[in-house]
């Protein structure tokens, strides 16, 4: 028997107990910014029965209400009544927020990285928003199965939602879909029957149909049987636990750090989405049918420690040429990065579910491909040179 090429990614709604946390790190983030592009925010949120406690490390001239941030984006994901294990209006919400270390401080102030860490970003042909086929169409699912249950056309559905999709790479010119899994918290009262119908006909089949993909996969709906009791009531909830889900579903590796809660001085999240960046527009300047970039920093220091690039075999110039591109093409130190990616802007709320990178729906620098001519116009420089 031939065995079959597989490769698997999840993603979370943004009513699950980890994102719903990093939602509130997030909106806490965002808020200082808007009141203080200078803040400096380590925020961590964590989240169980009818309870959040937010803690962390901030320095702002803003001035914070953390309960109602926390109520509000409670509010939105639609915890609304105590039956899930949490309502907006009765939770208890605990705040343990401290100013920044100052040793951390002195390093950030010398426009150095905020911490040691190294990060990864990456970039495929595989779709149009560069990005693997498995966590996008992971991400889809539960994206659509949310914003029916918002529209009050998914009977039953409650916020607590994950998704899985395995995808058959065994003909590389013709991937299909193997299976789709999803687990949706849903009341007590259900159909069993109706709502596995619903999910498989108005989210699965209509979703793989998007992506111009096979609609014979095999599905699992609450292989479990029933999921009544999810949020942070079925389990606790900690910022920065869905670090795969955030980036690119195990399809590229990861560096040490979350991002949600993070002010863009710390190099985690500031470094990844430079990293992807570069990925991206290398890809999509032809040079590579696949890039990861691999950046490293050092606390206090400006320039990266490394630099890596790996296109598995899919390089059209050499690797050396292209690293010396991304030398020469791009600004790599934390205040440059910074300042090029606007991430000192309100912004990050809207990352805290379904993915940071290859979002259609929202437009943030990371993503921008206005570095694919001038690296087309570098390296033919390059070639004309080395020809004479």
């Amino acid at each position: 028997m031939k065995l079959k090429k597989l490769f698997t990614s999840e993603s979370v709604s943004e009513g699950h107990p980890d994102k719903l946390c990093d939602a509130i790190s997030d909106a806490i983030l965002d808020e200082c910014l808007r009141q203080d592009n200078k803040s400096r925010v380590g925020c961590e949120c964590y989240a169980t029965t009818n309870h959040i406690i937010i803690g962390g490390e901030i320095t702002t001239k803003a001035k914070i209400d953390y309960r109602q941030i926390a109520r509000n984006v409670i509010s939105e994901i639609g915890y609304d009544n105590i039956r899930y294990g949490l309502d907006y209006r009765t939770c208890k919400i605990d705040v343990y927020v401290k100013t920044q270390s100052h040793d951390i401080a002195l390093g950030v102030d010398r426009f150095g990285a905020g911490d040691q860490g190294m990060m990864f970003g990456y970039a495929t042909n595989e779709t149009k928003g560069y990005m693997p086929l498995p966590i996008v169409m992971a991400h889809k699912l539960v994206r659509v199965a949310t914003n029916l249950r918002k529209e009050n056309k998914f009977k039953w559905a409650r916020p607590d939602m994950k998704s899985q999709v395995t995808i058959d790479y065994t003909d590389l010119e013709n991937p299909r879909i193997e299976s789709i899994l999803m687990s949706i918290q849903h009341d007590p009262s259900f159909k069993k029957r109706e709502f596995k119908q619903y999910v498989l006909n108005e989210i699965m089949i209509p979703v793989a149909k998007s992506f111009n993909m096979n609609c014979d996969f095999k599905y699992y709906i609450n292989p479990t049987g029933k999921f009544v009791i999810g949020g942070p009531k079925g389990d606790v909830g900690l910022t920065g636990r869905k670090i795969i889900v955030d980036t690119y579903g195990g399809s590229a590796r990861h560096g040490g750090g979350a991002f949600s809660g993070k002010d863009c001085t710390k190099v985690d999240r500031s470094g990844a989405y430079m990293a992807r960046y570069i990925a991206k527009n290398i890809v999509a300047a032809g040079l590579a049918e696949k890039c990861e970039i691999q950046l490293a920093y050092i606390i206090g220091k400006k320039e990266p420690a490394s630099v890596m690039v790996d296109t598995f075999g899919t390089n059209k110039i050499p690797e050396s040429l292209i690293l010396q591109a991304i030398y020469d093409n791009f600004q790599l130190e934390p205040a440059q990065i910074i300042e090029k990616l606007q991430l000192d802007k309100p912004q990050f709320r809207q990352l805290a579910a379904y993915g940071h990178f290859g979002r259609s729906d929202i437009n943030v620098k990371w993503e921008e491909l206005d570095k694919v001519n001038d690296l087309k116009k570098y390296l033919n420089e390059k070639a004309l040179n080395l020809v004479n």
